[in-house]
């Protein structure tokens, strides 16, 4: 890999679009680039690591406040890292919660599918069943 790459290379290497890394500079997620004399974006080695952990912790679903939490931490490399835990025991939560959740509602889904009995598109109780409740 050479010293600097531009925003295209970047986004090309790690598959993230150039809008992207401009927002994730905008928020503070990266760090402002080094620019060349005719105002181009340059990046080396240690943003397109920031990059690839900002992309993977957003894949394990973190959010940006998580994520820059995380950077934070990482950065003090003397602390302990305990805080790191519980930003991830947080994250486990959040995550328990939604598969409750969507369980939930895989189930509600499976009841009204299962009270379908076939036949004309008017008699249709799951599209009936959808409709918001009057007053609500």
């Amino acid at each position: 890999m050479s010293a600097t790459l531009t925003i295209g290379q970047l986004a090309r290497q790690t598959g993230t679009k150039a809008e992207t890394i401009r927002y994730y500079e905008k928020i503070g997620l990266l760090q402002p680039p080094l620019r060349s004399g005719g105002n181009y974006r340059y990046y080396g080695a240690q943003d397109q690591r920031r990059l690839a952990f900002v992309r993977r912790a957003r894949e394990l679903g973190f959010s940006i406040e998580q994520i820059r939490e995380l950077i934070a931490f990482g950065e003090q490399r003397e602390h302990e890292c305990s805080s790191v835990d519980e930003v991830v025991t947080q994250h486990i939560a959040d995550i328990a919660r939604r598969i409750r959740d969507l369980q939930a509602l895989q189930g509600e889904l499976e009841r009204m599918i299962g009270n379908c009995p076939g036949g004309r598109m008017a008699d249709c109780r799951v599209l009936e069943a959808l409709q918001p409740v009057h007053g609500a």
